[in-house]
């Protein structure tokens, strides 16, 4: 295993063993991996950098990690298929090792959250899966927990039950084909309490409303995703430009993210 990263962010990259991977909604699948880096996995929110074993994909796969389990030292992503990349990893197999670089990239702040504080976590589609490692820490931690999960339609829900032992989920989908008929934006204006603190993975128009609504708030933070070429804050190909002096600065949404404090970066 082999330290490639700067002193405030280590990144290692070794060859993680797939424990299992199953298909657990339609395009969607859960793999899971085991080997040293898991100990070094210690905030909810990084990622993990794929290699395709395929010679004509050249750039990794970010995909977030959504559990780690110290006691069984695994982790497990869970990821859709959208393209040539993730369709061969979806062909992989327990006992098949993967070439990771991780953990990467800064994850979600819950030093501030203490036993008793009302937490809100929003989640929209292949963004929700990040959001279980975190509901599992807050929870630890003694926080109540409100869920707030928007997906396309009933066939992609994942993970709800798991969910529903962390705290309260509430679940809309844009067809209407299981809880709330709308997007979770409905979700977020029936809300009834001001939370302690916000945390929020999703695509990007759920992302700017969560910005918007909590961008005065002390703690709230989004998650976001973009393409990435080196995944290391090299190349400067996953920008996002910060809300002071927008045309001239940027941050780095593989090392200076994913996470972003609310109200910081421009969407």
């Amino acid at each position: 295993m082999e330290k490639i990263g700067k002193e405030k962010l280590v990144i290692l990259k070794e060859n993680l063993k797939i424990v299992s991977q199953e298909q657990i909604a339609p395009r969607i699948f859960e793999m899971k991996m085991t080997g040293k880096m898991v100990s070094d996995m210690n905030v909810p929110g990084q990622f993990l950098n794929m290699k395709v074993p395929d010679a004509s994909k050249v750039l990794r796969r970010p995909i977030s990690i959504a559990e780690i389990d110290k006691e069984n030292n695994t982790c497990s992503i869970i990821y859709r298929v959208e393209g040539g990349g993730t369709a061969i990893l979806s062909t992989l197999q327990a006992g098949d090792e993967v070439d990771v670089m991780g953990p990467q990239g800064n994850g979600f702040d819950i030093s501030m959250v203490k036993a008793g504080d009302h937490v809100l976590v929003i989640g929209g589609g292949i963004g929700v899966p990040p959001l279980y490692q975190l509901g599992k820490e807050l929870k630890e931690l003694g926080a109540e927990i409100t869920f707030l999960f928007g997906y396309a339609n009933w066939d992609v829900i994942i993970y709800e039950k798991l969910f529903q032992g962390l705290g309260q989920v509430f679940i809309s989908t844009d067809d209407g084909s299981y809880g709330v008929h709308g997007h979770v934006g409905h979700l977020l204006d029936a809300l009834d309490f001001e939370p302690t603190a916000v945390f929020s993975c999703g695509a990007p128009g759920m992302l700017k409303a969560v910005n918007e609504r909590f961008k005065e708030h002390p703690h709230a933070y989004i998650s976001l995703e973009s393409r990435m070429a080196c995944g290391m804050g090299a190349c400067y190909a996953c920008v996002v430009p910060k809300i002071e002096n927008p045309e001239t600065s940027n941050l780095r949404v593989c090392e200076d993210g994913p996470v972003f404090k609310t109200g910081s970066v421009v969407l």
